[in-house]
């Protein structure tokens, strides 16, 4: 007499492997929905990286006096066609940039969570670069151009703007970076328009060269800064002058007489494209003050000085024809792009160095 064996004892033991493509001929016959899906993330894949290119190409410049006329829509044609306000060029030529760098094809970037822009990195940094010097013009505003003296009180409109335009960039959510920076164009525009109104006289903006010079100081440093660190794309040792010009001088903590100085290989093309979208800005902020500061460049005899500062920041706008970005060495076989944007951007500081200095005089 013979013991019944359990059935399972008989079945083989099925593999993961066995089991999963069991699976597949139960509910995707002849394959074809798998067939489907990879049809599907192969469109979706292309989709992206099409997005991802064209959304990555640089807006290019505008008129900032065309601007400035289109932000006043309730000018008369005789009216649009008069001299511009004192200030509203500067103004306008600020909102053009904001709002270009929020609104040109993807939006704003930098603060992205899905694709294709989280997987960009190039156009966030190129804002990132328009973003710093859109935050250093709206402080100047703040602090020296809209205010007689440094007693006198601030503009209420600039002192919602600067503290809004300053606002983390990469905040995704609660609230979201390009919420909070268009606040802030509201707040700038409203202060646009009481600087268009003749009978708004808490509205002012005083065109000095006192003024001026203080925001190109701080036009200098950022250049000054992003022409070291492009220039650092090649490394070098360099000798320590933090202390140099005071034999006085002294610092926190001790460093060496020489320092080894290079950026990081995986920063060089974001410090290259902040340095691009830093100049971009700087075009139509130069060009707005060649406008609103007009008698002063010109009592100075500066103009010229000022136009070469431009033709150098649009040297750097070049098509990038390279897939990326090249860091040769020294004088090795391959270009180094980091050094010819440092070259454009240490030439229009030390530019900018001189007209201060001519602004100075008296």
């Amino acid at each position: 007499m013979t013991e019944d064996t359990p059935a399972s004892s008989d079945t083989p033991k099925l593999s993961i492997g066995r089991r999963l493509r069991n699976f597949a001929d139960d509910y995707l016959p002849q394959g074809r929905w798998l067939s489907i899906l990879t049809a599907g993330f192969i469109v979706y894949a292309v989709v992206v990286l099409v997005l991802g290119m064209y959304w990555s190409i640089t807006p290019a410049t505008f008129d900032v006096v065309e601007r400035a006329r289109g932000y006043s829509s309730s000018a008369s044609a005789v009216e649009s066609a008069a001299p511009p306000v004192t200030g509203t060029v500067t103004t306008s030529a600020l909102l053009g940039v904001v709002d270009t760098m929020l609104s040109k094809p993807g939006g704003y970037l930098r603060n992205d969570r899905f694709p294709p822009g989280v997987y960009l990195d190039n156009i966030p940094n190129w804002e990132y670069g328009v973003l710093i010097q859109s935050r250093d013009l709206v402080r100047a505003m703040r602090e020296f151009f809209s205010r007689s003296q440094s007693q006198s009180k601030e503009d209420a409109d600039l002192s919602l703007a600067e503290p809004l335009l300053n606002f983390q960039s990469d905040s995704w959510l609660l609230p979201a970076s390009e919420n909070e920076y268009r606040k802030a164009m509201r707040s700038t525009a409203s202060y646009l328009q009481r600087l268009m109104d003749p009978n708004a006289q808490d509205a002012q903006f005083y065109a000095r060269a006192d003024n001026l010079r203080e925001w190109l100081a701080m036009v200098n440093t950022r250049l000054g800064s992003l022409s070291q660190r492009l220039s650092a794309s090649v490394s070098e040792r360099r000798v320590n002058t933090d202390l140099a010009g005071d034999g006085n001088a002294s610092q926190s903590t001790a460093a060496p007489s020489e320092l080894e100085v290079r950026t990081p290989w995986n920063e060089i093309d974001d410090v290259f494209y902040e340095s691009r979208g830093a100049a971009w800005a700087l075009i139509h902020f130069l060009k707005a003050v060649e406008v609103d500061f007009a008698d002063i460049l010109e009592d100075k005899n500066a103009q010229v000085s000022l136009r070469q500062i431009v033709r150098e920041l649009e040297g750097t706008q070049g098509v990038v024809w390279s897939p990326m970005i090249l860091n040769g060495s020294g004088f090795g076989p391959l270009a180094n792009h980091s050094l010819v944007m440092a070259s454009y951007i240490s030439r229009a500081n030390a530019a900018i160095i001189d007209l201060r200095d001519l602004l100075s005089r008296g």
